[in-house]
């Protein structure tokens, strides 16, 4: 090789090591750029849910204050059309920038939280969109209800919280008036609630508004005050509070009372289903999918529903062989409802009945999971004042940081229509593992962002809450064939609501035929019956999140046994489901796909 050679073929392998150089110097460099640059799209991300979050808090004084954003302390929500107006101007506002985000550059913890996001919003815009806030209040509870729960919610230290809460009194007269002007303008394009669900409406709104101050509900902060106010400052704050209630804020609820027999009721619709509203049929699809985040037809679904009728039914009348019970399944279910054997005799029977069985499933918690919530709980009666047109019972949940826990509603109204033998499944459902469970832990997910941390999508929480029900079969309870059968009345129950909630809203179905169906096929109280299919008819889509939720945990409960095989952990497998809170059911799928992958291959 020649001097000449070797220089040509050197300065040749130094441009290829020149090139190559700056290959690996454009790729790192592209590379690390592109990564900032998907960096950027996560952080606009996150920074856009907490604009909106704020935005929620902004809107909401009183939610606010219980996440303890404290800077409108005497606020309530304004719910005045303008106010509306801007809400849906901001949400689409809020729509496009989310839209102005590059997805695919998102990390796949971001694709999640985006796709639940735009569902949210998407459904903020839908709701304003279909006026649905000229329609403020269900069957059993509503705008009117809501203000009974101020006097638990506040928090009360110094005399400036006590003149807050009061301050808050005296803007409910307004609020009430905002929501009549949105029933007003309902009532005028035939928007407004069944005529038949207002029967016995303003029975509770009296019972708020015909007491004396000092029976209020309203005044209980006021029985034992902070011992350290002077006797002057507890003098005028009782005396203030007095004046406060007794010539504002009682007349309000008896004005409203008068305004629903007067004015709202004679006028409202005489059809029940939603396919009559103002686009109607729309508005329905919509309930359906958010409710059950899924794209099902209501066809679909009540099909469904009559398969999972049948099945149950099947069950049920094997249990009536066993008792060896003489009579077919009506006269069985006339036994279970009129034997004083299966009632309570005092609500503090009822009570402590429901205490026991949520003790004795406390007890069985660590065998089906590894994670248990800090936060307790406690069982509580339904106030009196809202207990002749509530449900049979209710999960109300509370702040981590609350100084009151998680509370077990049970309904003492009626005892003689509150069977004890679906106690457990209530309470199940209710309590733990159920509503209080989930919803404690969901709140422990500080990783999560707050429109997640703190919302509820009822497909994940009612169907988690109606399969915990099952479960009990594992835990040790429905010992007694009386009770495996209120079990199966109470599963009858949400499947019963596929086929009620759709034949009402989209097949024109009666209230007669709803409340034939149900009472014919389970051993619920012809009361709770009733109040049950009044609801359904009052709130649409809602109902069929139960048992939708449901079979798809189910579902993958069974995948996940026949994949893992002996690697099969029930604790494991619980803990999965709820590790990423309250999600829809198709993200639920996919990281329970994840899950089943990760252990199969560990």
């Amino acid at each position: 090789m020649n001097l000449t050679t070797f220089n040509h073929k050197n300065q040749s392998k130094s441009l290829k090591l020149l090139l190559k150089f700056c290959l690996i110097s454009f790729s790192i460099g592209f590379s690390i750029s592109q990564s900032m640059e998907n960096l950027n799209f996560d952080e606009n991300l996150t920074e856009l849910f907490e604009k909106e979050w704020q935005s929620r808090l902004k809107d909401n004084p009183v939610s606010a204050n219980s996440y303890g954003d404290m800077s409108e302390p005497s606020a309530l929500m304004d719910v005045s059309e303008k106010a509306y107006l801007t809400r849906l101007k901001s949400n689409r506002s809020v729509l496009a920038k989310l839209k102005a985000i590059t997805y695919k550059n998102l990390t796949s913890e971001n694709r999640i939280n985006y796709d639940i996001f735009e569902k949210q919003i998407s459904y903020n815009i839908s709701q304003i969109e279909f006026k649905t806030y000229q329609l403020p209040f269900l069957a059993d509870s509503g705008f009117h209800t809501s203000m009974s729960w101020l006097p638990k919610q506040a928090k009360f230290a110094d005399l400036d919280s006590y003149n807050h809460y009061l301050d808050r009194l005296e803007n409910i007269p307004q609020f009430f008036n905002q929501n009549i002007a949105n029933m007003n303008a309902g009532l005028k394009r035939g928007y407004s609630m069944p005529s038949v669900v207002m029967l016995g409406f303003t029975e509770v709104i009296h019972q708020i508004g015909n007491k004396k101050v000092e029976e209020s509900e309203f005044w209980q902060p006021f029985v034992k005050l902070p011992k350290h106010f002077s006797s002057r400052d507890a003098k005028n704050i009782k005396k203030r509070a007095k004046k406060v209630i007794g010539k504002t804020l009682l007349p309000a609820y008896r004005s409203l009372a008068e305004y629903f027999e007067k004015q709202y009721i004679p006028n409202t619709k005489q059809s029940l289903g939603a396919y009559d509203f103002p686009n109607g049929a729309e508005y329905y699809q919509s309930e359906i999918a958010h409710y059950t985040t899924t794209d099902l037809t209501a066809e679909q679904i009540h099909k469904l529903g009559l398969t999972e009728v049948a099945r149950i039914k099947a069950e049920m009348d094997e249990i009536i062989k066993k008792l060896k019970f003489k009579g077919g399944f009506k006269a069985f279910l006339k036994f279970l409802r009129e034997s004083p054997q299966f009632y309570a005799k005092t609500p503090e029977e009822l009570l402590k009945e429901a205490s026991y069985i949520a003790k004795k499933m406390d007890g069985q918690l660590p065998k089906f999971f590894t994670k248990l919530p800090r936060q307790p709980y406690t069982v509580e009666a339904v106030p009196e004042a809202i207990a002749p047109k509530y449900t049979t019972g209710r999960y109300i949940s509370a702040p981590l940081d609350s100084d009151r826990p998680g509370t077990y509603w049970v309904n003492t109204y009626a005892l003689d229509k509150r069977p004890l033998y679906v106690l457990e499944s209530l309470t199940l459902h209710e309590a733990v593992p159920g509503h209080h469970l989930q919803g404690a832990l969901n709140q422990e997910l500080s990783n999560l962002p707050n429109f997640r941390r703190y919302s509820y999508i009822s497909a994940f929480g009612e169907g988690w809450a109606l399969y915990c029900e099952k479960l009990g079969l594992e835990a040790g309870f429905y010992k007694d064939p009386h009770s495996d059968f209120g079990r199966l009345s109470y599963e009858m129950w949400r499947a019963a609501r596929l086929v009620i909630d759709t034949g009402i809203h989209a097949m024109g179905w009666t209230r007669e035929r709803a409340i034939k169906l149900l009472s014919e096929n389970s051993a619920l109280s012809i009361h709770n019956i009733t109040t049950e299919v009044d609801r359904y008819i009052s709130w649409p889509g809602q109902a069929l999140s139960y048992k939708i939720g449901e079979l798809k945990i189910l579902e993958l409960r069974k995948k996940a046994e026949i994949a893992l095989g002996e690697k099969f952990d029930i604790r494991h497998f619980h803990d999965a489901i709820l590790a990423n809170g309250s999600i829809p059911l198709d993200v639920l799928t996919m990281q329970m796909n994840d899950f089943i992958n990760t252990v199969k291959n560990d």
